[in-house]
């Protein structure tokens, strides 16, 4: 049993505040606002994210960062993307040489860099660091529901400890050492997930969500080698695995961002009434930032990025994306 902090109190750092706790770990879940700390402690549950699921005994609630990871065994960041690097910043103070580990599919805002890179730069690449990814809904893995992840660490030996802290329960983790795979699979799936949303809002089909996803999962992986990745990665849980779920289950909030885009409805309407935040919207241009950089072509990302800048209409990039030239598969 070891005492373990989560940051970020949202749907999934909840979630797998959740998981811990059912391994019987003493948990400390940390709310950036204090009143959301307030809130949680009053209701014993997370009513905003996840109604009707209690929080149990060993789950703490606390709204002071320098308290909440003080004498943790492990901690784990859940927060946007965007907030990851303010985090950090925050963080370093209190950290001593505690593994860090998040669990945030998206880049650095506005840049396009790996989370990775910015821990690095923050914190330093010496310091012990691992990325949880895979295929996983927050309501079902808050409902003890059947979840397979990856936990990706450059020290295997780190990544297996970790996996320890998680794995049972009907929550199976496999380890691996590509954290540049896990994060281009996690971040990128995403911006696709968009595009098959608006597909299927459009009335495409079936066949048009099955071609998004499979040209998708080529567009990943060619930038993911790129950067270093290895392929396998990306035909496991965090690539083909993440990406398949993400464009196909209405959970999914980019998929449901991109099927109110199809629906006619716009940006601003679509992320307000989802209510929480999409990540895939700004990877797609931070995506689209790093193709650029490294001469990757990545056509779905290239048009979505496009339509979402406002430099082209709905049809004319579901026009554009049909009207590709022929060429062998494989590239």
């Amino acid at each position: 049993m070891a005492r373990i902090t989560v940051l970020g109190a949202g749907s999934w750092g909840t979630a797998l505040a959740l998981q811990l706790a059912r391994n019987r770990h003493d948990i400390t879940l940390w709310a950036h606002r204090r009143e959301h700390a307030a809130a949680l402690m009053a209701a014993r549950e997370n009513r905003r994210y996840l109604p009707g699921i209690p929080l149990p005994d060993n789950l703490a609630i606390s709204g002071d960062l320098a308290a909440a990871v003080q004498d943790a065994a492990l901690v784990l960041a859940v927060v946007p993307s965007r907030a990851f690097a303010g985090l950090l910043v925050d963080l370093k103070p209190h950290l001593r040489d505690t593994p860090l580990m998040w669990a945030i599919k998206g880049f650095e805002a506005g840049s396009g860099r790996l989370l990775s890179d910015v821990f690095h730069e923050t914190i330093g690449s010496g310091h012990p660091h691992a990325i949880l990814a895979g295929p996983s809904f927050a309501k079902e893995v808050a409902a003890g529901q059947p979840t397979a992840v990856t936990i990706a660490a450059a020290d295997n030996t780190l990544a297996a400890h970790i996996a320890h802290y998680y794995h049972g329960s009907n929550f199976l983790c496999y380890t691996s050492n590509d954290l540049i795979g896990v994060q281009i699979g996690g971040a990128v799936k995403n911006v696709i997930a968009i595009a098959t949303g608006i597909a299927d809002g459009l009335g495409c089909g079936a066949n048009a969500r099955a071609a998004l996803i499979t040209r998708g999962l080529r567009e990943i992986t060619r930038l993911a080698t790129a950067l270093g990745a290895q392929q396998e990665t990306l035909m496991g849980l965090a690539g083909m695995g993440d990406l398949v779920l993400t464009c196909t289950d209405d959970q999914s909030r980019n998929r449901r961002f991109g099927l109110a885009l199809g629906h006619g409805r716009s940006a601003a309407a679509a992320k307000a009434a989802i209510g929480q935040t999409v990540e895939g919207e700004g990877a797609t241009h931070d995506t689209y930032t790093l193709a650029q950089a490294h001469g990757i072509r990545m056509p779905i990302t290239t048009h979505l990025h496009h339509m979402l800048a406002g430099e082209t209409g709905l049809q004319d990039t579901i026009a554009s994306l049909l009207a590709r030239d022929i060429k062998q598969e494989r590239h």
